[in-house]
């Protein structure tokens, strides 16, 4: 009898399979940059008004002594609470318009993913874009929580009547950090798969996120398994771009400042063009799984 198939046997197959399509990457490229150029773009156009108007100077960032570490934690501290009541008037409006543009983008784009993958299925661009509101919501809790427990570790470690505690502060950031990652990669994957079941099983979204909760001990183990092995795939990048972002530094008298912003440019883009090809893999990977566990119960139904 045939051994029960892994979650990430058939990760490379899919892989081979995304990497011979590759319009499929470039429509997951598309939407995302999108995106994401013109927020980054508002970001920076914010970031100079507020500079121009609270000089580095101002929040004392010119005075920061690099040679004690625990003094110049006290300093950013200071700086960054100078900044923050200017940053959350930005944030006030950037947030929720950036949270409906996510959305919307998103929801179009890989309603248009998934009928490229699968010409049967048919784009339902509104209930499409609810459920990656839901999921935006969902990241936006994790984020909130992560937040919030680091606010608790540097107030509980770093102080200015006090010597800071680096070492403890720095155990507990990573700590949280993997922690929070390992859960949201372990859950998430309940509101990813919610649009799948509504386009592939004609479903209404409310009716697609209840059932992504009822699909049985199997499925939803390949699930999980197949998406905390793509939030490891994730961390392996962005080591990856670190480690090449770092490599040329040894050479960076010869090599001139301009040469190692081009290289630390390469090493962001090749984070971003590969967590998007990965992010169809997963895809593709959760619609082959639906196939195998759901493809015949829902041609019956």
């Amino acid at each position: 009898m045939a051994q029960p198939l892994r979650g990430t046997q058939s990760l490379v197959g899919q892989m081979g399979w995304v990497t011979a399509h590759p319009s499929l990457t470039l429509i997951e490229i598309a939407w995302r940059w999108l995106f994401g150029v013109p927020l980054l773009a508002v970001c920076w156009m914010e970031a100079e008004k507020i500079l121009a108007a609270y000089p580095l100077a101002a929040a004392g960032i010119d005075g920061i002594d690099p040679q004690n570490p625990w003094v110049a934690a006290v300093q950013l501290a200071n700086a960054t609470a100078f900044y923050q009541p200017h940053v959350l008037a930005v944030l006030r409006w950037l947030l929720p318009v950036a949270a409906v543009a996510w959305a919307v983008i998103s929801g179009l784009g890989r309603g248009l993913l998934l009928q490229r993958m699968e010409p049967r299925v048919r784009i339902r661009p509104v209930e499409t874009i609810t459920l990656q509101a839901a999921w935006l919501a969902l990241l936006g809790a994790t984020f909130w929580g992560w937040f919030r427990s680091v606010a608790w570790v540097a107030a509980t470690h770093i102080s200015a009547s006090g010597e800071p505690d680096l070492v403890g502060y720095a155990i507990w950031l990573i700590f949280l950090t993997l922690a929070f990652f390992t859960a949201w990669a372990l859950l998430n994957w309940v509101l990813a798969i919610a649009p799948l079941l509504m386009l592939l099983e004609d479903r209404s979204a409310l009716s697609a996120l209840g059932q992504s909760l009822r699909l049985g001990k199997q499925f939803t183990g390949k699930l999980a398994e197949i998406n905390l092995v793509m939030g490891i795939v994730k961390l392996a990048l962005i080591v990856l771009a670190m480690v090449l972002s770092a490599a040329p530094l040894p050479f960076s008298d010869q090599l001139g400042p301009d040469a190692l912003h081009w290289v630390w440019g390469a090493s962001t883009i090749f984070y971003l063009v590969a967590n998007d090809y990965f992010q169809v893999v997963r895809l593709k990977e959760f619609v082959e799984f639906w196939r195998m566990f759901r493809g015949g119960e829902s041609a019956s139904q």
